[in-house]
């Protein structure tokens, strides 16, 4: 609740008198349906009218630097962002209609319920999307080869391979309506998505305006969904991209900020957003609601840092008082972070005892109350490390 009222605080819909500078684009009349033609925005010149635009910006750049230095203090801080990877894609598969939970994406395919495969599959790939393309940034610059690159990991051997993954779109595509006659929005035709995305390939690189960062995302987000390049995983590569610009541009050294489950829990108004600079071209609309997720989630990201920083301390005390196991079972807890749910031959796999000695450092584990044992069977038992899964499936923290 507190999160829609903060929303509404700032989504106030410009009055009609106001005059927008901003100019989204126009409608074109095709054979039997209007497409909308978004402007080009390279060199654009924005300014807006409402303070509440550079407070947020403000408190949203703030944010992220504090975000960015405590991702750069915790050792081993990429066990934890594998986990913040998990929880990304299960959210932004769920905007697309993946029912995907967040402890299923956790497990292993032969663990998963033949009827949720396919759910699951879309979750694991966007997880490998995610991975793929900051490795990849290590090597080439944010481009639409890398989105392209990123997109054909994103849709292989899925619901839509068949869609030209890794592709820019050949055809008409359209979002909403049972026929494109009906849709809800019809993105430009597919012979002017080349010119536009190169146009938008230049924005993210261009030094010409001075736009901060965090405003130039956000039209990138926009005008990327706009485009609609793909004939589809438009939305999650699109989400992802906010994350690989930020890295690129080094506002963050390591990929710790992800907006989906903001734009899942406002869902509604997320595409409400996107639609007003369309209709009324008020982008103003857009930045605000853009800037309080930032804002919102960088902060909540920072205090899951700092639940992750006590619950280490306390576990890994725990840990060390288990006798001659102590070092073996610190070597677990840290193996935990990034692999929360397992089971004594995964555990002796890792490593490299026997499943009877794995299976005494789990039944150590569970009476430390580190692990918890989650199928009630007597064997093929499964444990999961419960306060530390429970920490990334906490309500948006935004105190």
């Amino acid at each position: 609740m507190m999160i829609s009222l903060h929303i509404m605080f700032y989504m106030k819909i410009s009055p009609k008198a106001e005059k927008h500078l901003f100019d989204a684009g126009k409608y074109i009349q095709e054979y039997q349906y209007k497409s909308f033609l978004p402007n080009n925005i390279n060199n654009i010149e924005l300014s807006w009218h409402t303070p509440e635009v550079d407070l947020l910006l403000e408190d949203a750049t703030r944010l992220i630097g504090e975000l960015n230095a405590y991702s750069m203090l915790i050792p081993d801080v990429d066990f934890f962002i594998k986990m913040h990877t998990y929880k990304e894609a299960t959210a932004s598969s769920a905007i697309e209609g993946t029912r995907t939970q967040f402890d299923e994406a956790l497990l292993q395919e032969d663990e998963i319920e033949p009827e949720r495969r396919d759910d699951w599959t879309e979750v694991q790939n966007y997880t490998k999307a995610m991975n793929y393309a900051i490795g990849e940034l290590d090597r080439l610059p944010l481009s639409m080869r890398l989105l392209n690159d990123t997109h054909r990991v994103l849709m292989s051997g899925v619901r839509g391979h068949h869609r030209g993954p890794g592709e820019i779109r050949r055809s008409q595509n359209w979002i909403g309506g049972a026929t494109i006659k009906d849709a809800f929005f019809v993105p430009p035709s597919a012979e002017r998505v080349p010119g536009l995305l190169s146009d938008l390939e230049k924005f993210w690189h261009s030094e010409g305006a001075p736009i901060p960062h965090l405003i130039k995302i956000a039209l990138s987000h926009y005008q990327f969904e706009t485009i609609h390049p793909y004939l589809d995983g438009n939305g999650r590569i699109g989400r992802l991209l906010v994350t690989l610009y930020l890295v690129d541009k080094g506002l963050l050294k390591k990929p710790v900020l992800y907006l989906s489950d903001f734009f899942e829990r406002n869902r509604s108004a997320y595409y409400d957003a996107l639609t007003v600079v369309r209709t009324q071209n008020d982008v103003e609309h857009w930045l605000r609601f853009f800037l309080v997720g930032v804002g919102q989630t960088a902060n909540s990201s920072k205090k899951t840092f700092e639940s992750i920083i006590k619950l280490r301390a306390e576990s890994e005390q725990k840990a060390m008082f288990m006798g001659k196991r102590a070092k073996k079972a610190i070597e677990l807890l840290k193996w935990l972070y990034s692999n929360p749910i397992t089971n004594a031959k995964n555990i002796a796999r890792t490593m490299k005892i026997s499943t009877q000695s794995a299976s005494t450092l789990a039944r150590l584990f569970e009476e430390a109350g580190i692990l918890r044992e989650m199928t009630g069977y007597k064997r093929n038992r499964m444990f999961i490390f419960q306060q530390y899964v429970d920490i990334f499936t906490a309500p948006l923290n935004i105190d």
